[in-house]
């Protein structure tokens, strides 16, 4: 059994011309400007097809065939899966995401319950799984990513909302006999006009039993008493008190633990193998030998509990031949796609650069960014407990996951047992990142392979597969490494007569069932994401795409990760070359376009103070703003450089995410990811790898950021009662090019790569 052969599989699964239509529909759009594709885009496939609904469990399917006729309601759309009211009026709403620290888990019962008019204080919240109700109502497929669980499910949980509070006047009305337009809901309750009034917990088992309604009135924006108010997450306390459970947390009955020994290099195989010493640990059950991601081999222990399978690991004897695989240098690498750089690759934007020649002033500039590990606080973990046996077998997973369904699949293929009898019970996640989104379910095609190869040597036990710290930095998926060569001729005014940039860096769907319309082209968009956008520039834009023996995969904020650092640096370098202040230019090349990055742009300029405030001595100002996943966020910093070590002090933010459904977790994930940011910046803060072998191991020698780097952050949100957009993800990409433009009024010179490299 090979990782890339079942991948190929899973690829099989999909309905006759998915594929095909999924085509179409992406040759539809305008190739490459704002797609985005990343997490989000490849799941298109199912919109056209139903894919996931007709994968997946059908308990929520067998509700949509009551209602007859073409207006019928879809899975997603109908209460009973998301709603449950106790008696004592506790509403329990089921999110049909991950909760992995991006505060959905209170955001969208917050939305729900402004509808039901539920009281708050009694307002609940668990996870859904892979039932087909609990799907991306966009896409067709389970999915949390490209930060869309609000923006995609608002209108959704408003509706369900919606939708129970008229079942329950309904019920309410039929109890009174009387008109239930002459009935009102509040804080929970039905009131009467006398002032009577009936519980929603005294109403809910009839409600539910209540038809449907296919149309529902939503409030107007002004009565909003839930959505736009600062409130308190649902799980604060758990996790403020160490009480909180999450995946890797797991126990049942007589679980075994298992940890996995993965090849030195990715895709190596074992020559030997001498586990004499680890079948004598105290507690090992078995060591097996398995196939692991990207047609590998490694060794699983399995032992009672994770201490004794980590020893019985570590006493190992192994051989490896990597004779067969690439293996990758990072010095070598480097050297190679610079070479590249300087070659037009596959062209994206169209311009003439004939102008560059002749242009009066000129900046040529090189970019480099290295492979990032995702290094979510909480490692990768699954656990899969098979019971039955042939025909009568049926898997339970436990994970946090961000694709259920997709995870269902794989572990369907591998264990050999019907999709309808897998079950995913999605936990608490203690990060991510796009980690726990991976085409190849890599860890969960692992644990799974542990779990069947443990049940024919006779274990029949649940096993609770886990990686180490050690395993999760080096077990790959990696944000791409990217070189940048950007060739500029502007005039003394600043504008952009030519604009040449060509990006180098490995495709996130290369190798993937998703290949054939993720790419256009032969070009990534995921790799160009953020390029050009909001500066009307006459940029040719094109890419080169190398085959690396490393996998990688999407990372908070997947392209403009890099694009915006280049194109903010690059804006703001314009502008000091032509004694223009870069906030001004900025405005300028935006022209009458882009009002959101204006607003954006100009509230953190005034709320931080910038030209008005006087900066301590050895300070500088450093502006960035960009969009991502339709929301735009804007940094004005504060930094400093004393021998030649870079400080960042300060940092106000402007956010126009539209409609702010909860202001406190958009607070929050704009601190979050702009610290995610910042450790883009700091020394030590790559993936790096020295004949085929990754050289970082843990947080000593690959860096993130931590408390004393953090700086003070103020977040202001541009008002908007539009539809919320996306919030997870775009408040990391401009905070590292906020930061280099404070550098470089300091130091009269820009940092080319990150991490920064002053000396």
């Amino acid at each position: 059994m090979h990782f890339d052969s079942d991948l190929q599989d899973l690829a099989s699964l999909l309905p006759k011309g998915m594929l095909a239509r999924a085509e179409r529909a992406q040759g539809a759009t305008k190739s490459g400007v704002d797609e985005g594709l990343a997490r989000r885009s490849f799941l298109k496939l199912s919109v056209a097809s139903g894919f996931a609904l007709g994968v997946f469990p059908q308990s929520a399917l067998a509700q949509e065939g009551k209602q007859a006729g073409p207006a019928a309601l879809k899975p997603f759309d109908q209460p009973g899966a998301f709603v449950h009211i106790a008696p004592d009026g506790t509403v329990t709403v089921t999110i049909n995401r991950l909760e992995f620290g991006q505060g959905v888990l209170t955001a969208l019962p917050m939305i729900l319950a402004e509808e039901l008019d539920a009281d708050w204080s009694k307002v609940r919240a668990v996870h859904g799984d892979a039932d087909p109700a609990y799907v991306d109502p966009a896409f067709g497929m389970h999915l949390t990513g490209g930060s869309g669980s609000i923006k995609r499910s608002y209108t959704q949980y408003r509706e369900l909302g919606a939708r129970t509070r008229a079942m329950l006047v309904s019920a309410a009305a039929s109890q009174w006999n009387v008109d239930a337009a002459s009935l009102r809901t509040e804080n929970g309750r039905v009131l009467r006009a006398d002032g009577q009034s009936i519980a929603y917990g005294d109403l809910a088992d009839a409600a539910m039993k209540a038809p449907v309604p296919h149309k529902v009135a939503l409030k107007d924006a002004k009565n909003f008493r839930l959505i736009g108010k600062a409130t308190n997450r649902l799980d604060a306390a758990a996790k403020s008190t160490g009480t909180q459970s999450f995946g890797m947390d797991m126990q049942l009955p007589g679980m075994l633990t298992a940890v996995v020994v993965h090849p030195p290099v990715f895709g190596a195989r074992l020559t030997s193998v001498d586990d004499s010493a680890a079948r004598a640990i105290a507690g090992v059950k078995a060591v097996i030998r398995m196939p692991t991601d990207r047609g590998g081999e490694g060794i699983a222990v399995v032992a009672q509990g994770y201490w004794a399978a980590k020893l019985g690991r570590d006493a190992l004897k192994l051989v490896w031949d990597t004779s067969a695989v690439e293996k990758v240098d990072s010095v070598a690498q480097l050297a190679s796609y610079q070479a590249l750089s300087k070659k037009t690759g596959l062209v994206h934007f169209k311009a003439d650069v004939s102008a560059l020649a002749k242009a009066p002033k000129k900046i040529s500039a090189e970019f480099t960014f290295p492979y990032l590990a995702h290094a979510p606080m909480e490692p990768l973990n699954c656990t899969v407990h098979v019971t039955g046996q042939g025909a009568d077998a049926k898997a339970t997973l436990w994970l946090g996951t961000q694709m259920p369904g997709f995870d269902a699949m794989a572990a369907s293929k591998v264990l050999g047992i019907a999709p309808k009898y897998i079950k995913i019970n999605v936990q608490m996640a203690g990060g991510g990142f796009g980690r726990r989104a991976v085409p190849t379910a890599d860890y969960v095609v692992e644990a799974c392979t542990v779990s069947k190869m443990a049940m024919a040597a006779g274990l029949n036990d649940p096993i609770r597969v886990m990686w180490s710290r050690e395993d999760d930095i080096k077990g790959g998926y990696y944000r791409p490494m990217h070189v940048h060569r950007a060739e500029i001729g502007f005039d003394a005014k600043g504008k952009v007569l030519a604009w040449d940039h060509v990006v180098v860096g490995q495709s996130i769907a290369q190798g993937t069932p998703f290949e054939s319309f993720m790419i256009k082209d032969g070009i990534d968009n995921t790799a160009l994401e953020g390029m050009r956008d909001p500066y009307d520039v006459p940029m040719r834009l094109s890419v080169h795409h190398p085959k690396v023996n490393l996998p990688v995969l999407w990372w908070r904020s997947v392209g403009s990760t890099h694009t915006a650092y280049v194109m903010e640096t690059l804006v703001d370098e314009i502008a000091r070359a032509t004694q223009q202040d870069p906030v001004a230019y900025r405005m300028q090349l935006m022209g009458d376009k882009h009002p959101r990055h204006k607003a954006a742009l100009m509230l953190a300029v005034e709320q931080s103070g910038y030209g008005k405030r006087k900066l301590p001595k050895g300070r500088a100002w450093g502006v960035a703003v960009h969009e991502s996943f339709d929301t735009v966020v804007a940094y004005v910093a504060e930094a400093s450089v004393t021998k030649g070590v870079p400080k960042l002090h300060a940092v106000t933010a402007g956010v126009h995410c539209n409609l702010a459904v909860n202001p406190r977790t958009v607070e929050a994930q704009v601190q979050g990811a702009a610290l995610m940011g910042l450790g883009t910046c700091l020394p030590g803060a790559a993936i790096t790898l020295k004949d085929g072998v990754v050289q970082q191991k843990n947080f000593d020698d690959y860096v993130v950021a931590r408390m004393p780097d953090m700086p003070r952050i103020t977040v202001h949100i541009v008002p908007s009662a539009e539809p919320p957009t996306g919030m997870g993800e775009p408040g990391l990409p401009p905070l590292a090019p906020a930061f280099a433009n404070a550098i470089a009024k300091l130091t009269g010179k820009t940092p080319r790569a990150l991490p920064f490299k002053l000396a």
